[in-house]
């Protein structure tokens, strides 16, 4: 018996990265798996990628979470397709970054919609499920970068508003038998920063050393490090903690 048997996974962003990271934890420990992402051709090749657990399913669902329909459609075809409903989590995001003079309005509002409107978005259509069924777990995925980062005002503000949107439906949501959660990543090594590497003309091997050697456990993360941690705040184990964020990062923010 797995933590996730007869349990169903929406990960949004999860056709790569720490998306598919936590997807395949999940789909491991028994859950049946939706993965949503912008590409629909991606996202079905990633939910043919998971190794399920006997009896679980993957559907692969494309879906912009910022459109507010199209977050309520996604979520009826996996009730529809898999029966039901009992985890989401928030990962999908992108970057725009740029120094605040350089930054666009387009950069500004990209950031913001995807990150929050889109979290806003996919959380209102489950929670209707959840509340109905007087079970849920949501996971949200912030950063390190909440706490400021040069070059990132946009994503530093969208992701420090996803904490405290966390801990605002930890309050509305606990009496209905839902939690919800955050996860703060430090440097995790994904495509998404590989190409943060590129764009500071540096090789993504290079990058990732710098960031290890300035990290008190001496490594950069890898997309498994959030997976288990997602793992563990999304099952029954972590029913008495809500509204909270950890930081996953390797001691990076504690100096």
């Amino acid at each position: 018996m797995g933590r996730y048997d007869r349990r169903v996974a929406v990960i949004t962003g999860a056709a790569r990265g720490i998306g598919f990271g936590i997807a395949q934890r999940l789909a491991s420990e028994g859950a049946s798996i939706a993965v949503l992402d912008l590409d629909e051709a991606a996202a079905q090749e990633a939910a043919g990628r998971l190794e399920l657990a006997d009896g679980a399913r993957a559907v692969g669902i494309g879906c912009d979470v910022v459109d507010a329909a199209a977050a309520e459609a996604s979520v009826q075809r996996v009730v529809d397709e898999l029966g039901g409903i009992h985890v989401l989590v928030n990962n999908a995001g992108i970057t725009r970054d740029n120094l605040l003079f350089k930054m666009t309005e387009d950069d500004w509002d990209l950031v913001m919609n995807v990150h929050l409107k889109g979290v806003f978005n996919m959380t209102k259509a489950a929670q209707a499920r959840f509340v109905e069924q007087k079970y849920g777990k949501i996971l949200n995925l912030s950063s390190v970068s909440a706490l400021g980062n040069r070059g990132q005002a946009n994503y530093s503000a969208a992701k420090m508003g996803i904490q405290g949107l966390t801990r605002t439906l930890g309050i509305e949501l606990g009496p209905f038998g839902i939690t919800a959660n955050a996860i703060a990543p430090g440097f995790i090594a994904t495509e998404m920063t590989d190409a943060t590497a590129r764009r500071l003309k540096m090789e993504p091997e290079e990058l990732q050393r710098l960031n290890a050697e300035a990290t008190p456990v001496r490594r950069v993360g890898q997309p498994e490090d959030i997976a288990a941690a997602a793992a563990f705040l999304c099952s029954d184990e972590a029913s008495f903690i809500t509204g909270q964020t950890l930081y996953v990062d390797g001691g990076r923010k504690l100096g």
